[in-house]
């Protein structure tokens, strides 16, 4: 078992606050795939990644928002706009994630 699945286990337990992250579509070139979770803990520490970036960014603001409420929500990330430090697009495409409390 990894230490993100280890983490996700013990908060679906209810030994700390968390908020589990995963994309569930996607359209265009994104950072990540299908699937891939991202952990963000009450304390705002996080483990495993949705790309990285402003987009992880976006998803790790609405995962504290999230535990703040104790309700699940679906939100669109839209890379289309997002750059690297060069200027260059880094992406250019959008990622539906799916955000969830564990208790």
């Amino acid at each position: 078992m990894s230490d993100l699945e280890q983490n996700i286990l013990d908060a679906s337990r209810g030994q700390h606050d968390a908020a589990i992250a995963t994309i569930v579509r996607t359209k265009g070139s994104t950072p990540r795939e299908i699937g891939a979770r991202m952990l963000v803990s009450g304390d705002g520490s996080i483990e495993g990644t949705v790309g990285g970036g402003c987009g992880e960014s976006e998803v790790w603001a609405e995962a504290m928002e999230v535990l703040n409420t104790g309700r699940p929500k679906l939100i669109e990330v839209d890379l289309l706009h997002d750059h690297d430090a060069e200027g260059g697009r880094a992406c250019g495409g959008i990622m539906y994630v799916f955000i969830e409390p564990l208790a």
